[in-house]
């Protein structure tokens, strides 16, 4: 089964939050979802420039309607460190040109896990659906060094920054937070990754799913 089903990617636009992997699961459903139709890339945050699809940046109006006869590009306005940074394009716009709309919509810095500061994420109105990302190469590592925003982390879990972000810990924060519509545990690419992240997904209240995007492994996980 692809990722895009696994997920139920509908028509429209998606958003992809949290941490450990959005980006790859941002061009890993790119990749399936343009032999359904044509997939725009972009951010209401900041993302590197992906170097294996068409990039625009700062397109004009023409631009973008070019665009739109790819099979797939990202596109996105000039940023600082190279990256792309939110069109100035309504949203509700990018849906009516393209299938599919994939968003990454927040920022972990590189961390495996992350708690939300009250500005993030910046999910769009029109999302039909949001993807919590959650890095399992973070579950038992102390908060300070795993965690995104590890003070927001531990006033939500009710730990300090020395505790071990633990499945339990984790859970809290993920239920308190109240993000996403599904949650994909990533990085389960090891026994223990995958043990703790299904003790993550046993004390969450919404679907989860458990895989290793790099290895294009994936699964729900109740089986």
């Amino acid at each position: 089964m692809e990722l895009w089903e696994l997920l139920e990617i509908r028509r429209g636009v998606t958003a992809l939050i949290g941490s450990g992997g959005k980006t790859t699961m941002l061009y890993t459903l790119a990749e399936e979802l343009q032999r359904r139709g044509r997939v725009l890339c972009c951010t209401t945050t900041h993302i590197l420039p992906p170097g294996h699809m068409p990039v625009l940046t700062d397109p004009t109006a023409a631009q973008l309607a070019q665009g739109a006869a790819l099979p797939c590009l990202c596109a996105g306005s000039s940023a600082v460190g190279g990256k792309l940074g939110p069109l100035a394009v309504p949203m509700e716009e990018l849906a009516a040109r393209w299938d599919y709309v994939l968003v990454e919509a927040d920022g972990s810095r590189g961390l495996p896990l992350k708690a939300h500061a009250p500005h993030e994420p910046v999910i769009p109105d029109c999302a039909g659906q949001t993807i919590l990302v959650v890095g399992s190469g973070g579950l038992g590592r102390p908060v300070r060094e795993a965690v995104h925003r590890p003070e927001i982390f531990c006033r939500l879990a009710r730990c300090g920054d020395g505790d071990a972000a633990d499945p339990a810990r984790t859970a809290a924060v993920i239920r308190a937070e109240g993000l996403g519509d599904k949650v994909f545990l990533n990085q389960a690419d090891r026994p223990d990754r995958q043990e703790a992240a299904l003790a993550l997904a046993e004390r969450l209240d919404r679907p989860a799913f458990i895989g290793a995007l790099k290895r294009k492994e994936w699964r729900p996980c109740a089986l």
